[in-house]
This record gives structure tokens, sequence and C-alpha cells, in this order.
């Protein structure tokens, strides 16, 4: 019997038309599969959002506010700010401006208020006596003092010392104050109710080695 060469030459290419499609649909499955994300699978981390550096202080950058600038590290008043810094780990420049600040609104107000206690908290013991004295002859004088800092338009370092375990910073504000003296009567003895632009020079001392902060005033005089 003659074999039917049609027959016999069509029955390879079947077969592998056949297995050809069942290795696609397993290739296509595998694909499938491995596309996913599954379980505990590492993710590509979002892009990091870019941004404005501000002044570099131990290497990072800190953002300043408007109004508080910060000495550049390298120059001879960063320098010695940094040896402040590398003395001890609580201490940074914006940050410190920000507690002076607080500070001065505080001085300022308990000076006028003559609160004492808040005063010894804030104050050198000299500088204290000093306050103390002009309170306490305001009180003897029956007069009442009030003051109101309308803002602060600038807080920034003027001077930095370190002397063995003493820090010395001077600090310049300059903000707008309302100044008035009242006398027994009630009745403007001094100052003014106008808003005046003030500028002061503060100094804050503090021993590295004590605990806490303990930043204090320690001088105080118009600029």
């Amino acid at each position: 019997m003659q074999t039917n060469s049609l027959q016999s030459l069509g029955s390879f290419p079947i077969a592998l038309v056949l297995f050809a499609g069942v290795a696609i649909f397993l290739i296509l499955r595998l694909r499938s599969v491995l596309g996913k994300r599954v379980g505990f699978e590492r993710q590509s981390p979002p892009p990091a959002p870019a941004f404005t550096p501000g002044p570099v202080i131990e290497g990072q950058a800190e953002p300043t506010a408007p109004g508080r600038p910060v000495p550049d590290p390298a120059s001879p008043l960063g320098e010695r700010l940094m040896q402040i810094v590398q003395r001890t780990t609580d201490f940074d420049p914006p940050k410190f401006l920000d507690q002076v600040e607080t500070a001065f609104r505080a001085i300022v107000t308990a000076f006028a208020a003559g609160d004492r206690p808040t005063l010894q908290t804030l104050l050198t013991d000299h500088v204290y006596a000093t306050f103390e004295g002009a309170i306490t002859a305001r009180e003897q004088a029956n007069e009442r003092h009030r003051t109101e800092i309308k803002s602060i338009l600038s807080t920034s370092i003027e001077e930095a010392e370190l002397l063995g375990d003493q820090a010395a910073i001077i600090v310049r504000f300059v903000s707008d104050q309302v100044n008035l003296t009242l006398d027994a009567s009630g009745n403007p003895a001094d100052g003014t109710e106008a808003v005046v632009e003030l500028t002061d020079l503060w100094t804050f001392e503090r021993n590295l080695k004590a605990p806490g902060p303990g930043w204090r005033l320690a001088a105080a005089r118009s600029g």
C-alpha cells in the first residue's frame, strides 16, 4: 500500500506547531506571574524632593528664618561658633537664635511687669542686681512701666568667644517697641506711645560644663 506523501510530510509540522503553542502559552503564563510584585519584594524608593540648602552647621544644611542670618562657618565668626559647637552637642546656632529671641521677649516683658522670679532665671547675678534695682526705684516712685514689642525685625549673632569653659555670644536685636513710664497719677513720665525702632546688643553667657541650656543675659546695651 502506497503511503500518502502529503500525510507523511504533514505529520511533523503539525506536532511541531502543537509543541510550540504549548511553549508559548507557558512563557506567557510565567511572564504574567513574574511581572507582578509579590510579598516583601523591594520597591524602588520615590524620588527625593528638591530643596534649597541653608547655612551649613556641623555638615548639615539648616534652614534659617527671615531676619535671622547665621554666620558662614568658614568666616572668622563662624569658626569661633564652631568651637562652641564642638564643645557641646546641644548648641546649634539657628536654634540658639530661636532661644535668645524668646528670652529677649520674656526679659523685656518681665522687666516692665516687675517680675523678679522670671528675671532671676534669665539673667546673671550682676545683671539681675541692676534690673532689680531699677524695678525697686520705680516702685518707690510709684511709677509703672509699659513695654510692648510690636515686632522683632532681625536677630543676628555679632560676636562669639570661648574662654575655657565659658562661652559668650553677642546678639543684635532690632525691634519695634512702645516704651512708656507712667507716674503715680497715670500720666506719661517718660517715653512715648509711638512705635520706635530700637537696636539692642545683648551678651549671653554659658558655662559649657553646667547642665542644661544655661544661656543667661550677662550684659545689655543699645546698639
